[in-house]
């Protein structure tokens, strides 16, 4: 299917054309911004496995190594208010929105200086100050709290927008249909970002669905969905702008399946080629398509030197050594905090 948004009329649902669409130019800032937020993203997961690896971190770590370009993509056109939920595989959603990087890394390290305080690990990242309300585990559970958080901010008229981030298995639960027709239904400011990245845990998409249509899903509930290719962070940023300034228009929610593919297996740093596939062939394939190779080489006919963005690197490198020196050096939870945060204080 081609790039593009489609959608029904059916029900009176909008759809978003190619007339409509509003695509400011990716400035030259931006665009660097983007680069160093996929560097930060690609080189901290790498840390990552590196510490799983090594048995130093022992809780379980998605890694989304090879998708960096969708969280940059999106949260570039995202507001600080804007609210954020993942799941089990959203370090990068957590980094683009602005997430702080020392208290990720020692959540998973386990220590009290952890953004949820060295009890939730890897797949429970949280920063309510920057808009990020939750990761967590459970496929597609997050979806309906983000349709949730875009009903408030309209009751509220706050402008805010909700997003939600799932991958292609989160489509194949409940959740994700009621909350489409949901959001569809109430007109609600809120966009639904699907990672396809071909997998969900060890098993394809033909495994799983009769057609590859994971975009139509949107038309079925009467709101535009778009196919945007997950590699290209300059594209990632323009549909996503395009659906948020949607949704801030009070013209409701947008889908958009963004196509790509994860280097790494479905939990840990190793790739998993023996997954009953040519994933071998694929990953060969898709690495040729790196983000972060792409957006570099953008960077580099706009003008910037190999030396300024080598140096962009080693910066990133040593945040990265700084966070995981102060995850290792912070204490690690009380056992006298065990049950806080476990029950409500006061009646109900």
């Amino acid at each position: 299917m081609a790039d593009g948004w489609v959608g029904s009329d059916a029900g009176g649902a909008r759809v978003m054309s190619e007339r409509e669409s509003v695509l400011p130019s990716l400035s030259s800032d931006l665009l660097q911004q983007s680069y160093r937020t996929m560097l930060l993203i690609r080189l901290a997961e790498e840390s990552i496995g590196h510490l799983v690896q090594t048995r130093e971190v022992r809780t379980p770590c998605h890694l989304s190594i090879g998708q960096e370009a969708i969280p940059a993509g999106v949260c570039a056109a995202l507001q600080p208010d804007d609210s954020l939920w993942g799941g089990h595989r959203s370090h990068g959603h957590y980094l683009a929105k602005g997430g702080d990087l020392r208290a990720m890394m020692a959540e998973i390290f386990g220590k009290a200086t952890g953004c949820a305080r060295g009890r939730g690990g890897s797949m429970h990242l949280v920063d309510p100050a920057r808009g990020i309300f939750g990761t967590v585990p459970l496929v597609a559970a997050t979806i309906p709290l983000a349709v949730g958080a875009a009903l408030s901010a309209k009751l509220r008229r706050t402008q805010q927008v909700a997003v939600a981030f799932f991958g292609d298995g989160a489509t194949d639960e409940g959740h994700f249909h009621e909350s489409l027709n949901l959001a569809a239904l109430y007109r609600l400011p809120v966009l639904f970002v699907c990672e396809n990245n071909l997998y969900s845990t060890h098993l394809t998409l033909k495994e799983r669905r009769v057609k590859d249509n994971i975009v139509e899903s949107a038309a079925l509930h009467g709101l535009p969905g778009m196919v945007v290719d997950g590699n290209d962070v300059t594209a990632v940023y323009h549909a996503a702008h395009q659906a948020v300034h949607h949704a801030r228009g009070g013209e409701g929610p947008t889908l958009l399946e963004c196509r790509t593919y994860r280097w790494r297996g479905h939990v840990g740093p190793a790739a998993d080629l023996e997954v009953g596939t040519d994933r071998r062939r694929e990953l060969d394939d898709w690495q040729r398509r790196d983000p972060i190779a792409q957006c570099r080489g953008l960077l580099r006919e706009r003008g910037l030197s190999p030396d300024v963005l080598d140096r962009l690197e080693a910066e990133v490198k040593r945040e990265i050594d700084e966070a995981v020196r102060f995850a290792r050096q912070s204490p690690a939870p009380d056992e006298s905090e065990l049950l806080q945060h476990v029950y409500a204080r006061g009646g109900v």
